[in-house]
């Protein structure tokens, strides 16, 4: 069987990373396949035939999405105009749910094989939606493996292929090198500190750890600071709240980005939930997760949200692994409690980045081969499962 079509459809930047890493594995297994839909420079690079740019599906939030409705409406009935007259072997979606699910339930409708790859969090809210995903696509592909587990669960064909950031990351990691090369104390303790790449994250979080890592020099002579700022206006906006903890003074070092870096050269990490706390459990360093918000939106979100833990390591592992300090639990003094603790216990702190390290190489299983490979049992009509125990090699 040899693909000669392959429609894709990515919605932003990580997604156009995912689907260049596919069609490079693709056109390996394939020579000569052609790709059309919508992508970035990456997949461009590779011979996409992209209809519209690929920041056209990267809007954000409810008021954009209701006043960019119309043209993302215009958008999807060309693409399903021209994906239905070009006739491919399959039509995969990349991510941007709201937009591809719909896409890929009407050509499926029409007898053209559909794929979603990185699952929603369904899993997390709106569990509903798995009705309608099940409709949409002949498979799900899924970064972890606790989301693979849930489809099995409703009965809709799927396959963990692993995380390309697992790949990305080594098993093995220098922490002595990386201080050195960053400038840090070699045998001081070493806190890496992310308070968010967004505004109102800096906003809600950023005086709370400034508090705690105060607290935390108090009482660890040794402990130094390391502050990754995710963006030119992270970094002022960070260095604007320093001024108020003169205390820190030169016991802090901040970064212009840097953050895997950071983690590496730490002995543990304070940041904010989000794709941080997988990097860091990647990284195999001790954390502790604290997030803030708005009130109303921490309201909605303890009614909507049906996980036990909010942070990718505790759910990959599906046990606390990791502390969790959310709204009014994440204090100053809460946090320099917990972080002292993981500091001081050398045995625990070594037992958690041993268990990270393990937690790493399951998910590290060549995600790009292995979603490829997926790709070619969905077009030839075998069952997904039987994918799971395949070896990476091609």
């Amino acid at each position: 069987m040899t693909l000669q079509r392959v429609y894709l459809v990515a919605g932003e930047l990580s997604g156009d990373i995912l689907g260049a890493g596919l069609m490079r594995e693709l056109s390996v297994r394939h020579p000569g396949v052609e790709f059309r839909g919508i992508g970035g420079p990456r997949m461009e690079a590779l011979g996409l035939q992209s209809r519209f740019p690929l920041e056209t599906l990267a809007v954000m939030g409810l008021v954009e999405v209701i006043k960019h409705l119309p043209e993302l409406i215009r958008v999807r009935r060309t693409l399903r105009q021209e994906a239905i007259a070009w006739r491919p072997d399959i039509m995969i979606g990349i991510d941007a749910p709201d937009f591809n699910i719909g896409l890929e339930k009407q050509l499926r409708d029409v007898g053209i094989k559909t794929a979603h790859y990185v699952s929603p969090s369904v899993w997390a809210w709106r569990q509903g939606r798995v009705n309608k995903i099940a409709k949409a696509v002949n498979g799900m592909l899924t970064l972890l493996p606790f989301e693979a587990d849930f489809y099995h669960c409703h009965q809709v064909p799927v396959a963990f292929v692993g995380h390309p950031l697992a790949d990305e990351l080594p098993l093995v990691n220098d922490r002595q090198g990386t201080r050195q090369a960053l400038g840090l104390p070699p045998q001081a303790l070493v806190l890496a500190l992310l308070p968010g790449s967004r505004g109102n994250e800096i906003r809600f979080l950023g005086d709370t750890f400034l508090s705690a890592a105060e607290l935390l020099c108090q009482r660890h002579a040794s402990l130094h600071i390391v502050i990754p700022a995710a963006t030119p206006q992270r970094r002022t906006e960070i260095h604007q709240l320093l001024e108020r903890y003169p205390a820190l003074g030169e016991r802090v070092t901040l970064l212009d980005g840097q953050a895997r870096e950071a983690m590496v050269a730490s002995d543990a990490v304070l940041l904010a939930s989000g794709t941080a706390a997988l990097e860091a459990m990647l990284c195999h360093r001790g954390m502790l997760v604290a997030y803030k918000m708005a009130p109303v939106t921490h309201w909605l979100a303890k009614r909507l949200v049906k996980t036990a833990w909010i942070s990718l390591p505790n759910l990959i592992a599906q046990e606390e692994l990791v502390p969790e300090l959310i709204q009014e639990a994440a204090t100053p003094d809460a946090i320099t409690e917990q972080l002292s603790q993981l500091l001081m216990d050398d045995t625990a702190r070594h037992a958690l980045e041993e268990r990270f390290t393990a937690m790493h190489a399951t998910l590290q299983r060549n995600a790009s081969s292995r979603a490829a490979r997926t790709i070619d049992a969905l077009v030839a009509g075998q069952p997904l499962d039987s994918q799971e125990g395949e070896t990476d090699g091609r």
